[in-house]
């Protein structure tokens, strides 16, 4: 009896069947990352823009009145103020002044409560002090919430109004969602 070598039809179709999966699931996982390639370079400018918007909202002055009022740096409560800050954690005090203006700029933490950009006064993701849209950034929404965080957890020690508790969130392409939480701290009643 001669012994016959090779494939039988059966065996050539399973492995054809085989192969070809194999080859469609390739094609479709470089699909994937063909399509979503871009995403690393979106969450990147969408985490630079909500750390600067942060560092920005940080580095202001933390006070009972506003900056400008004259009590500002003698007052040690909202009372001494003509103009005291706690009126609202949503909006600048006094409402005239505004991120984008060169005479009436935000001079205070609480000033950034409720902003959003784009917003009033710009039309996309703009410089402080420019209401001018920066090119390119167009697909890109930040807005800035801030609540009172003292008095509980590791603020518990301190008043409820001594601690800001700031949320910046930003949105991009690509379904792109990049929230910064920091706090900022009145350690002393003067700026």
């Amino acid at each position: 009896m001669r012994l016959q070598a090779g494939f039988s039809l059966v065996e050539m179709v399973v492995f054809m069947v085989i192969v070809t999966t194999a080859i469609a699931g390739v094609i479709g996982a470089l699909s994937f990352m063909g399509r979503h390639s871009a995403d690393p370079l979106a969450r990147k400018q969408a985490i630079a823009i909500a750390e600067s918007l942060m560092q920005e909202v940080q580095q202001m002055p933390f006070t009972y009145c506003d900056p400008d009022d004259p009590n500002a740096s003698t007052a040690t409560s909202y009372g001494d103020c003509t103009n005291p800050q706690n009126a609202t954690l949503n909006g600048p005090t006094p409402s005239t002044e505004s991120r984008y203006s060169a005479t009436d700029p935000f001079d205070n933490v609480a000033d950034y409560g409720g902003f959003a950009m784009p917003g009033s006064g710009c039309a996309g993701i703009c410089r402080i002090g420019n209401a001018t849209a920066l090119p390119g950034l167009n697909p890109y929404a930040a807005s800035v919430a801030i609540t009172q965080a003292g008095g509980s957890g590791a603020f518990a020690a301190l008043p409820a109004d001594a601690v800001l508790q700031i949320v910046i969130t930003v949105t991009g392409p690509a379904d792109t969602t990049i929230r910064l939480t920091g706090y900022r701290v009145r350690y002393a009643p003067r700026i």
